[in-house]
């Protein structure tokens, strides 16, 4: 894991996210003490508008309004 300073990362980040993109982790510190700490982000795949939608049909499915209705909920969300 690389070391460097609030200061050095402030002035290098745009180095330091290539080397983050590219798997490192990075400590950032302040007067040697830990602050933060730079990961890769998890990488997600972007689904299909099909999976989308079939995603969406499965949630649907079990799941009510118990007897609310859409116009009452957007009422109470402009009070």
């Amino acid at each position: 894991m690389i070391e460097v300073s609030a200061y050095e990362a402030k002035t290098h980040l745009a180095e330091l996210l290539r080397k983050v993109k590219s798997g490192e982790r990075i400590l950032i510190t302040k007067h040697h003490v830990p602050i933060a700490i730079m990961t890769p982000a998890a990488s997600q795949r972007k689904r299909s508008i099909k999976e989308t939608v079939a995603a969406i049909k499965r949630f649907r499915k079990g799941n009510t309004l118990q007897g609310l209705r859409i116009k009452e909920m957007i009422e109470e969300g402009r009070r």
